[in-house]
């Protein structure tokens, strides 16, 4: 009979690496508060709640408990030195984009980032500007790959 050792440290220290590097995906609202924090750089809760009512009226305090809850998740900081206090985004547009985008083509392509990119593709009409520039993107990354 054999037995097998079974490292629970190892087991252990990778599931603490997992959660660690685990970012909380932000919801349609939130993502909506990033957008404003993205465009317009750091402001007030009344400020936010002003630039997200010019698409949608949202009361001022769903958006304080929107940006308490972004704090919680880690998505937002505030600064409590001034008044009224700063809310800014903690990660930048492109490092947000790209978490929501490798959760997405992991769970619903499989981990295949060439069907993520030809269901975006065959999804909406792209202009000829936007088909120009991904061919110049592949060309990048395929003489990047010789």
């Amino acid at each position: 009979m054999t037995k097998v050792f079974v490292d629970n440290d190892e087991i252990f220290r990778q599931q603490c690496v997992a959660m660690a590097t685990h970012q909380p995906k932000p919801t349609k609202l939130e993502l909506a508060i990033l957008r404003v924090l993205w465009e317009r750089g750091p402001g007030s809760v009344r400020e936010i709640q002003d630039r997200l009512n010019e698409t949608a009226e949202i009361g001022y305090t769903t958006v304080l408990k929107m940006l308490q809850i972004m704090m919680e998740k880690d998505l937002v900081s505030r600064d409590e030195t001034v008044r009224p206090q700063i809310y800014r985004a903690k990660r930048s547009q492109q490092q947000t984009q790209r978490q929501l985008l490798q959760d997405l083509m992991q769970r619903a392509f499989g981990g295949s980032v060439k069907e993520l990119v030809m269901q975006a593709i065959a999804t909406k009409k792209s202009s000829t500007e936007d088909m120009e520039a991904i061919e110049k993107l592949l060309d990048r990354i395929e003489e990047g790959a010789k």
